[in-house]
């Protein structure tokens, strides 16, 4: 096991791998930008160091010098949260190179599902289903419109090398693609440094459903099940919950081993989450891999009793598995609300200073956070605050025990979007289940 970690990240993540570690007996060392200096996670390291100014590429970005602290404080291994760097693979190389451990999946792992048309192809090789596509990038205008009429509309046009919803567009008709193509490509560049695009067939009314692996490096692999990640806005999850309850143990038990045959087919190790749409007729599809910890990992958590984080430390420590598929058990049911500082109508991101501060208690109620009274939100990061998650022996109690913790909880200061999650919670359509990608419309 290792005996001092180095946490590349900041906020909630940053405080919960620390907490993880303090668990396992392991030293930490936080790195903070000058704007954090005094920012919770820094203050609960063993170690902190200043890495540089505000801008993230200056800092959280900022390779060189993560490395150089990691070895000014003898850090034998690097945790990414996720994030950041957390599935750079350029960034988990040079760790390799370095020789200090990279808490994560291999460098290859992570360049081969970080190229969407690469894990694309790779899943397709191990008879999972994906969605009809073009089959390769696609660079020319001419060429593209070709096969959008031969997948049929509506299409998708997706960036190869990104995610979040940047450089994707929806067509729904011939006349609005080329614009849609060129803008879809221009902002791939803009933000992945990639403009290769490609295209798939529009999936209309899916549930977004993921499922979370973990694999030792000794070919053993298990999924703990499902999240229903459906509640979105503009890409960007809001909202999840654990299990699905549109799924049943036999459709569970086929997209968990779908999700364990990709990471076995490429020799993953570590965790990860395979994402997948599932349509109304209950076919699922490949969507892409995450090969980081990801945001929602506590309803996972909450209903299987397993610690992600520190399973995820024990296994890039080279220790195998500690369970089987068959002691995995998934009981009752976890939802997450994501609490952001953000306009509630435009969801512009709203930095400032908290000036009043409650957080909900009471059993089944877990708060992930790293915010006080009188925290200055930044306005140089993530707009998230908190990550409220609540458990209950059925999804109706999950849902009851969420609309208490969010009344309850008070953030003033900066406006957040507690409102609508409030608003959620109290939908007669999210109450009785029936929700897809395309739910927060009736919101806008």
């Amino acid at each position: 096991m290792f005996h001092k970690i180095l946490i590349a990240n900041r906020g909630e993540i940053a405080v919960r791998i620390i907490r993880a570690c303090k668990e396992l007996g392991i030293r930490t060392v936080a790195v903070y930008s000058e704007v954090d200096r005094d920012s919770l996670h820094a203050r609960l390291a063993d170690e902190a160091i200043c890495i540089g100014p505000a801008k993230s590429k200056d800092s959280y970005l900022n390779v060189s010098s993560i490395i150089s602290a990691a070895e000014v404080t003898d850090a034998e291994a690097i945790h990414p949260g996720y994030g950041f760097l957390a599935e750079n693979a350029e960034f988990a190389e040079i760790c390799e190179n370095c020789g200090i451990k990279f808490i994560g999946p291999s460098s290859n792992n992570m360049r081969l599902m970080g190229n969407k048309i690469q894990a694309k192809k790779e899943v397709e090789k191990i008879r999972v289903h994906v969605l009809p596509w073009s089959n390769s990038g696609i660079k020319d205008e001419k060429d593209a419109m070709d096969i959008a009429r031969k997948i049929g509309f509506p299409i998708i046009i997706k960036a190869a090398a990104g995610g979040g919803g940047r450089g994707m567009k929806i067509v729904h008709t011939p006349a609005s693609f080329g614009n849609a193509f060129h803008t879809a490509k221009n902002e791939a560049q803009a933000a992945f440094g990639n403009g290769d695009v490609y295209i798939e067939k529009f999936c209309e009314a899916p549930r977004h459903i993921e499922i979370q692996i973990m694999a030792d490096k000794y070919g053993n692999t298990v999924y703990l099940g499902e999240r229903d990640c459906s509640i979105q806005r503009r890409h960007q999850k809001i909202l999840e919950e654990a299990p699905s309850h549109i799924l049943d143990e036999k459709l569970r038990r086929k997209m968990g081993e779908a999700a364990v045959r990709i990471a076995s087919g490429i020799g993953y190790t570590n965790i990860g989450t395979v994402e997948f749409l599932l349509d109304n007729s209950m076919r699922y599809y490949f969507m892409e891999m995450n090969t980081r910890v990801q945001v929602e990992h506590p309803v996972t958590e909450m209903v299987t009793g397993i610690d992600i984080i520190k399973e995820q430390i024990r296994l890039a420590a080279g220790e195998r598995l500690r369970f089987k598929q068959k002691h995995i058990r998934i009981k009752g049911h976890s939802i997450e609300c994501r609490i952001n500082a953000e306009d509630p109508d435009t969801f512009v991101p709203c930095p400032g200073k908290i000036t009043s501060l409650h957080m909900p208690g009471g059993p089944g109620v877990r708060v992930d956070s790293a915010i006080s009274c009188s925290y200055t939100v930044p306005p140089h990061y993530d707009a998230l605050l908190a990550k409220l998650v609540v458990y209950g022996e059925s999804r109706a109690e999950a849902i009851s025990r969420m609309a208490m913790a969010l009344d309850e909880m008070e953030i003033e200061g900066v406006k957040t979007n507690i409102a609508l999650h409030r608003k959620i919670m109290n939908d007669h359509d999210f109450i009785a289940g029936k929700i897809d990608i395309n739910f927060l419309n009736i919101f806008a």
